[in-house]
Order: C-alpha cells, then sequence, then structure tokens
C-alpha cells in the first residue's frame, strides 16, 4: 500500500484531516493501526464517531450579489450549535470562499482558510471542539448573462445566514424597473412558500415522477377497483403532482386565485423570463 493510500484509509477510519493523517504516520513509521491510537489520544479521532449521527440542524447561507449570488447549506445535529459564535464563523468564512469557487464541489475541502489550513481540517477540529456531527451540504451559484438575481431568507440568524433560503434568477432588460424587482422579490418569496421541483413541468427529474407513480399505484393496488379504472386515477393523481410541483402552474402565493403563468403574461411587455431558481430549507 502507497503512502497516499495509507493516509486515505487512515482518513477513512478516522474522519481526521489530511495533513494530521499525514503526520500520524509519519510518527508511527507507516503503521495504520499505530496511527489510529495516535489521533485517538491527540482527540483528532473523535470526529469520525459523530460522524454516523444525524445532522439536521444548522445554517444556510447567501453570498453574493445581484448578478453572481452563492448559496451553501452546513448542517449540524442541533439548534443549539447552530447559533455557536465559532459555528457561525465557520459558516461565514466557508460562504465566502464557496462564493469565491462558484460552488465548486471538487475545490472546496481543499481550499485554504484564514489560520492557514485546509476546509477540511478546521472542520475536523471544529467537530472535535463542539463535540457535534457538522457537514458541508449542498449548494449553488447563480450567474447568469443578462440575468438579476433575488434573494429571500426566512428565519434569519445573523446577517446573511438563515434557515430557509431562495434565490430566483430573471431575465430582464431593464434591471432598475421597480415593477419588476418588486416581481422578483415575490418570486422567491413564493417559492419559499411553494417548494417548486422545477421551472416547467417537462423540467421535473424523471426518477421524481416514477417515484410519485410508483407511490399513487401502491396507494391505489389494494382498493379493489379494475385496473382500467386504477390507471384513469393514477394517471389524474400523477398530473395533478405535476402541477403543484411545477413553478409555472402554481397558485401565485400573492393572489391565489392566479397561477404564476398568469402573473408572468402581466409582464409581458417588460419581456422578462424565469431563468432559474434553487431553495435550501435546514432538514429538508
Amino acid at each position: 500500500m502507497s503512502d497516499l493510500e495509507k493516509v486515505k484509509e487512515l482518513r477513512k477510519a478516522t474522519g481526521a484531516g489530511f495533513k494530521d493523517c499525514n503526520n500520524a504516520l509519519k510518527e508511527s513509521d507507516g503503521n495504520l493501526d499505530k496511527a489510529v491510537e495516535i489521533l485517538r489520544v491527540k482527540g483528532i479521532s473523535k470526529a469520525s464517531k459523530k460522524m454516523s449521527r444525524e445532522a439536521n440542524e444548522g445554517l444556510i447561507s447567501v453570498t453574493g450579489d445581484h448578478n453572481k449570488t452563492s448559496i451553501m447549506e452546513v448542517n449540524c445535529e442541533t439548534d443549539f450549535v447552530g447559533k455557536n459564535k465559532d459555528f457561525i464563523s465557520f459558516v461565514k468564512e466557508l460562504s465566502l470562499i464557496n462564493h469565491n469557487i462558484s460552488s465548486d464541489k471538487n475545490k472546496l475541502n481543499s481550499e485554504i482558510m484564514k489560520n492557514g489550513k485546509t476546509v477540511d481540517d478546521v472542520l475536523v477540529e471544529l467537530i472535535s471542539k463542539i463535540g457535534e456531527k457538522i457537514t458541508i451540504g449542498r449548494r449553488k451559484t447563480i450567474s447568469l448573462e443578462n440575468c438579476k438575481n433575488f434573494i429571500y431568507q426566512h428565519g434569519v440568524v445573523q446577517d446573511n445566514l438563515s434557515k430557509l433560503a431562495v434565490i430566483s434568477s430573471i431575465e430582464m432588460k431593464d434591471t432598475n424597473n421597480n415593477e419588476i424587482n418588486n416581481f422578483g422579490k415575490q418570486l422567491s418569496m413564493h417559492i419559499a412558500a411553494s417548494n417548486p421541483l422545477a421551472i416547467n413541468q417537462d423540467d421535473i427529474e424523471k426518477s421524481l415522477i416514477d417515484k410519485e407513480k410508483e407511490l399513487i399505484h401502491e396507494e391505489l393496488k389494494s382498493s379493489g377497483k379494475p385496473d382500467n379504472i386504477i390507471e384513469k386515477i393514477s394517471k389524474g393523481k400523477l398530473n395533478k403532482y405535476i402541477e403543484e410541483n411545477s413553478l409555472i402552474s402554481q397558485f401565485w402565493v400573492m393572489d391565489p386565485k392566479k397561477k404564476v403563468s398568469e402573473i408572468l403574461k402581466e409582464y409581458s411587455e417588460k419581456n422578462i423570463k424565469i431563468k432559474d431558481f434553487v431553495r435550501f430549507k435546514i432538514g429538508e
């Protein structure tokens, strides 16, 4: 086994960072078992024991401006830790790093933080210090040509950190139009409340539709109805699911008598188009 393979194996076993694992292996002359003991004595491997627990609390961060906006989820086990100053400080710095690399998942863990250590190493140290499982979750950056991003945050804990956040991106020619800007803000609020899966019905992932179809069929097969009736009911339920989870066909939260598509028509002269959105809520 090469030195790099040993480091990977040790990281997998202990949850410790690359540097700590490398140092432990040097200290143990390449003996994996002794390296595990060294990390345990130093308290670094404690993090790995916590990684199997549930982490459904934490914070959602939003960073950037109307042209480029990034959203990121960092999870912990309890709401108490979600308000811990060390946790908050970590999330704030991490959100800036994530924004700078445009949410590149392959880069984040190896990026260097202010203390000169990698994100991965700082995360392991924070887990050991706080005593809870902490994970870096979903992340996304939206930066589209000729578009303006609008942000909505709910359950704000501090500054740009909250329990739920939405970014919606609208293609528009006049970025200073107050009427359109107001619609953009309302659109993000609508997405926060209605939780659509996609902008259009055709954009909903096939795997989600197939799963819903399977659930509907399971629900109806014990009803005793003929197969042709079950098929008809199933199709109706599936169409309703698709309609309710498509942003364009949802009823507008600000005016439930109208659908989002109808609201967009009212702005037809402004030539605007919803191009993208993202919604993160802690625990979902």
